[in-house]
């Protein structure tokens, strides 16, 4: 063969040879995703605990024809979390809604961190082992209160918006010199000692059902009483980068959560049984099935008062803009849903 033909048998075989290479690539690309996700202590990342341990992401993945290899990682708070995703040493991080508000304010002209999905609706309870003490105003000096993370986890957060109700505008960060950073676990562990300053625990679930077992413990706050209804507790972030380049990797992510969300709702006890074995908890699968099926908690997609929390970091300064929607912090697979 020679002259025009030549030529263009010549383009066609090399034109399908740069095709094979490029179809080779993506699919060895496919077979060798690998995604670093990490959760926090406590039954609101159920869900997670429940993706992990049976493998849902992994079978999402090889759904849309991904092989995707996945690495589970801890923390006890949102703010090493977040130092772990800038680093680019993780790709999903989970937390509440303060932590992820301060992320998504600082890189929005650059890593353009967002939420991918929410994970529960839950209240946030402050006990205390103080009798003296009856509202937030009833705290003095004497008192430590525990929490994840000063001035930047919900619950401080949103004890700087109580603070803020009970003493008025510009006083949301009254309560702050009295807290301290504290897992969850230690928090409740120093408060029920007696014997540590720590003299009340802003915390989550199952440890703040655990504390008010004790009689010598009562519930000074609710974080539902200050937000006015249901609010979303915890939530998945991503920055613009991962999401862009792995939109699949997300779809299957979010499809695996909301699997993991149906099982729970359809099974408590299996998803009780799963979680204590999983966490290797002193709690019995009954304790933990009661509070899966408590009305105040909800393992659901849908963001609920994102809006309300960012009225309040940005008067306060602590984002540099108010988002104008809940949509403008989470990715858009996410916008259809009926959020707040």
């Amino acid at each position: 063969m020679t002259g025009p033909n030549f030529r263009r048998a010549r383009r066609r075989a090399l034109l399908l040879a740069a095709l094979v290479c490029l179809w080779g690539g993506s699919a060895a690309n496919a077979q060798g995703v690998s995604v670093r996700i990490a959760r926090q202590f406590g039954i609101s990342y159920m869900p997670l605990t429940i993706m992990e341990q049976k493998h849902l992401l992994e079978a999402q993945g090889k759904a849309l024809g991904l092989d995707i290899k996945t690495e589970w990682v801890q923390f006890t708070s949102g703010t090493p979390m977040n130092e772990a995703l800038i680093s680019g040493n993780l790709d999903f991080a989970s937390g509440g809604v303060g932590p992820l508000l301060s992320i998504w304010g600082k890189t929005r002209e650059n890593l353009g961190v967002k939420a991918v999905a929410a994970l529960n609706s839950m209240p946030l309870y402050l006990n205390t082992i103080n009798p003296a003490v009856k509202t937030i105003q009833d705290f003095t000096d004497n008192d430590r209160i525990g929490l994840p993370a000063v001035r930047v986890s919900i619950q401080a957060i949103t004890l700087q918006m109580a603070a803020e109700q009970a003493f008025g505008p510009g006083q949301g960060g009254k309560l702050d010199p009295l807290t301290v950073s504290l897992g969850h676990p230690d928090a409740m562990a120093q408060m029920m000692s007696g014997r540590s300053e720590i003299s009340a625990h802003f915390g989550s679930a199952p440890f703040m059902y655990q504390e008010l077992e004790d009689k010598r413990v009562h519930k000074v706050l609710d974080s539902y009483q200050v937000l006015g209804g249901p609010h979303t507790f915890n939530v998945v972030w991503a920055t613009s980068r991962f999401h862009d380049r792995n939109r699949k990797v997300l779809a299957a992510f979010v499809a695996a959560l909301d699997q993991a969300m149906k099982e729970i709702a359809a099974d408590p006890a299996a998803a009780a049984a799963l979680w204590v074995k999983a966490e290797n908890s002193k709690l019995s699968a009954a304790e933990i099935e009661k509070m899966i099926r408590l009305p105040e908690n909800e393992w659901t997609l849908v963001p609920k008062k994102i809006l309300a929390y960012a009225d309040y970091m940005s008067r306060a300064g602590m984002i540099p803009t108010k988002p104008s929607s809940w949509q403008d912090v989470f990715f858009e697979e996410a916008h259809k849903l009926p959020g707040s």
